[in-house]
């Protein structure tokens, strides 16, 4: 023991006690899924406070020079029976009352005793000292390190910081009209029953206007249930922003929501606005389903549950490499998901996987925040790896749950970014799609390629197969509306594949195109194919939509997936022979009244001066909008400068042709950034000399682009680095031909250079794939619900359901929302 004590007195001044702000990684390895629970346990530096598991804390000590490790280690005590908790991935026994995961009447979560052991391991000879051994050691000694490790214990994790244990959905913010809600003394009354709404008569679901007093039903549910929008319809004849649902008033408060906040809220003078209309409070009892009752019980809906959990039968649990589960961090089904297919991917499993080594040796000395480190995080619970790739996203940073479709396309754009001068496996589903628009008046045709990385597949709920079931479903419905009676179980459309490969592929009827050739608008039609076909293609059903009163839904949909894919016939071939090209001539510019307009062909007779006027050759003009066209589509709650942009590229041809626009680019990455004029670098109100960020500079510039080409995005974009990362990667192809000169000029500026810049980089083989994986999802939306995945292994449908893995006995290829298929090779 005197050697040991000698040992830590020589190591003492690399040994700190944590202070606040200090990150502590006590619950997961920096270099793989590795914890406390682990085998071998884990290893946290008492100098950087890094964790590491025990086959890669020896590499920490030989790299970093640390000799003094606390070593944490968890023993699972036996679990207590418990009738209430079933297994399988079963619905919970015990109905939930809450919404809410890991609070009282909420959803259950797995909650797991342990014993724990704690001791310093003195490196390389990893020489133990427990809290007995230090009590005989010099003071010095003692207090110093029993000192550090008591701080090191007592202190939050990091990943403790960044998981929620804890969601509740009934939390809700106070609206900020609450306060000052005016209400009008038009001499209303509402009785305390006996309501109806006044449009439709509707007895149930109705709301009660706290502006007016007046009565309406609610919105229509994606199911056909619920109401007619009439609530909805008055705020936006009105204004009025808060509403109350009638029935759920109760001496301890009432559902309010503000449609001009799209949530529901808290309304801290709820007693005040309701006795404005002659209800008391404290007398109401409750007659109807809360919102929050509803979405428990839409969110336990057995048929779609149990379907896509297989919870029906008894599955059969699996491990071993490629089958370790992921738990659920709260909300964090989507990314478990994604991140378990997209590793068997063999471009995934070599780029992060069979070059571990490599990746770990170069690592930085905080593994933490290394994205290539933290790719190789998919194990037990991927804490650090989720901190890292939500990291200043206005969504994956937060513990909501999220759209794994936008998921997958975010963490692909991560590995674009960092992968620019290497090998980069999002190239596996990259492919560029052709579309060729033909102007109907002078049958000339227009070719333009784009990149994409999956295939967005059409539902036409009008080819289902049982037409007539869904008509007399609806029947039964109505007739348990009319008649106050429970509403029938609902009726699941069956659409045939192929109904949705055929409206993928039909022409588009474009009404109000441009036309190059006969100079005017005329209609066109555009039909879509491949130009490449990539390594492993994926496909998304478009289950999430928009009603016709612009209220989110989804499609309750079978559709019959097949195994075997042949994409041959939409493969793209380019201009046919004999078949004319529209002249590559820009349309008339939008311009303010006061502009003489000169060069516009015909019109002042100078033939030395037919070149058509535009935007490219005078940023000084300014473009008129509709302003009545950019506020329509404002209340329908797309963004401003979105809004703007739609009324100024579709000429101020009205609010249907701004909404498609709205429609057919809500996934660019800079939709909601400020309108960039064509031919100009930065937005309206800005200068192309416009001082930008040092500091967002440099974070770009350390991404590996030049600092002309960060200055660039960061005028595009208002100086806002979010915006500007990725409108840098959504114009690489523009950016890799700015060879910047001493001068400042790039190379696509100068006399000399005309050289088009280098397309991306596809692959492309035949179009014939097999069906390797798919992501489901159960729930109402994309922002609640639960998603799982099967994958094809051996041969054998695999399910994985956060931590639990299991072999599929019958998995539901017919209700994915993300499907994946690879190429098939003869």
């Amino acid at each position: 023991m005197a050697e040991v004590s000698e040992v830590l007195m020589s190591v003492l001044s690399t040994i700190r006690v944590p202070r606040p702000g200090d990150r502590v990684h006590k619950d997961e390895c920096a270099l793989s899924f590795s914890s406390p629970e682990s085998e071998g346990g884990l290893y946290v530096c008492m100098n950087s406070f890094l964790g590491f598991g025990s086959q890669y804390v020896d590499r920490h000590h030989t790299r970093s020079g640390q000799r003094a490790y606390l070593h944490i280690s968890r023993t699972r005590k036996a679990p207590k029976e418990d009738e209430e908790n079933s297994g399988s991935g079963d619905p919970p026994k015990k109905k939930p009352t809450r919404l809410a995961i890991g609070i009282e009447g909420g959803f259950n979560v797995e909650q797991e005793q342990y014993e724990e052991e704690v001791k310093v391991v003195l490196f390389p000879d990893r020489q133990e000292v427990t809290s007995d051994d230090l009590a005989t050691m010099p003071d010095l000694v003692r207090e110093r390190v029993s000192l550090a490790m008591a701080g090191l214990m007592s202190a939050d994790s990091v990943s403790h910081a960044l998981q929620v244990q804890q969601w509740d959905g009934e939390v809700r913010a106070e609206s900020r009209h609450a306060v000052k809600l005016k209400q009008l003394d038009n001499g209303t009354k509402i009785p305390p029953s006996g309501w109806r709404c006044e449009v439709c008569d509707l007895q149930e679901n109705l709301w009660m206007n706290l502006s007016d007093g007046r009565v309406f039903c609610g919105r229509r549910y994606f199911d056909g249930s619920g109401g007619n929008n009439h609530a909805l319809l008055h705020f936006q004849q009105t204004g009025h922003p808060l509403a109350v649902k009638l029935g759920t008033i109760t001496p301890d408060g009432a559902d309010v929501y503000s449609y001009d906040e799209d949530d529901m809220v808290l309304d801290p003078k709820l007693p005040e606005h309701l006795s404005h209309f002659g209800i008391d409070m404290m007398t109401m009892e409750k007659t109807e389903h809360t919102m929050t009752e509803l979405e428990i019980a839409v969110n336990q809906r057995v048929g779609e549950w149990e379907v896509i959990q297989e919870s029906g039968a008894t599955l059969r649990p699996l491990s071993g490499p490629g089958l370790t589960g992921m738990k659920n961090l709260g909300n964090s089904c989507y990314l478990n998901s994604v991140m378990q297919v997209l590793f068997t991917v063999p471009d995934f499993q070599s780029k992060y996987v069979s070059n571990i080594d490599k990746i770990f040796d170069e690592a930085p000395s905080d593994p933490t925040q290394d994205f290539k480190t933290q790719g190789d995080q998919v194990g037990i619970a991927a804490r650090m790896f989720k901190a890292l790739v939500g990291r200043g996203h206005p969504e994956f940073s937060t513990n909501r749950q999220q759209d794994a479709q936008e998921f997958l396309l975010h963490f692909i754009n991560m590995v674009e970014r960092n992968c620019r001068s290497g090998v980069n496996p999002s190239e596996a589903f990259r492919f560029l799609v052709e579309e060729r628009i033909v102007c109907q008046q002078s049958q000339k045709a227009k070719y333009t390629q784009r990149v994409d990385y999956i295939l967005q597949l059409p539902v036409p709920m009008d080819q289902a197969t049982n037409t007539e079931e869904l008509q007399e479903a609806e029947r039964r419905r109505e007739e348990a509306d009319s008649s106050g009676a429970p509403p029938p179980a609902p009726v699941r459309a069956c659409i045939p594949f192929t109904a949705c490969m055929a409206a993928l592929s039909e022409p588009e009827t474009l009404t109000d195109f441009w036309s190059s050739a006969a100079q005017a608008k005329t209609t066109a039609t555009k039909t879509t194919r491949f130009a490449s076909f990539p390594d492993h293609m994926v496909i998304q059903v478009k289950k999430f939509t928009f009603g016709q009163d612009w209220v989110p839904k989804k499609l309750d949909v079978s559709i019959d997936v097949p195994d075997t894919l042949d994409l041959t016939a939409l493969r793209g071939t380019g201009q046919q022979p004999g078949e004319e090209l529209l002249p590559e001539v820009a349309p008339p510019p939008l311009m303010t009244p006061d502009v003489e307009v000169k060069g516009i062909l015909g019109s002042h007779g100078n033939e030395e001066d037919d070149s058509l006027y535009s935007p490219l050759l005078c940023q000084s003009v300014s473009p008129v909008l509709d302003d009545s066209t950019v506020s329509q589509l404002c209340e329908m709650g797309f963004p401003l400068e979105a809004c703007r942009k739609a009324v100024y590229y579709t000429g101020n041809t009205g609010i249907d042709a701004a909404m498609n626009w709205v429609m057919g680019h809500m996934d660019d990455p800079d939709f909601s950034a400020p309108m960039v004029l064509p031919g100009t670098s930065s937005a309206p109100g800005t200068t192309p000399t416009e001082s930008v960020s040092e500091e967002h500079l440099a974070t770009i510039v350390s991404m590996g682009f030049s600092r002309d080409q960060a200055t660039r995005a960061l005028r595009a974009t208002s100086n806002v680095l979010e915006r500007a990362v990725d409108w840098i990667f959504s114009h690489l192809d523009d950016l890799e031909s700015m060879e910047v000169s001493e001068g400042g000029r790039s190379a696509a500026e100068s006399e000399g250079s005309r050289e088009p810049p280098p397309g991306p980089k596809v692959r492309d083989g035949p179009g014939k794939y097999e069906l390797f994986a798919f992501i489901s999802h159960m729930g109402t939306s994309t922002m609640c619900g639960h998603y799982v995945c099967h994958i094809k292994k051996d041969q054998q449908w695999v399910i994985f359901n956060d931590q639990k893995v299991c072999a599929s006995e019958k998995p539901p290829k017919d209700l994915g929302y993300l499907y994946f298929y690879r190429r098939v090779t003869e």
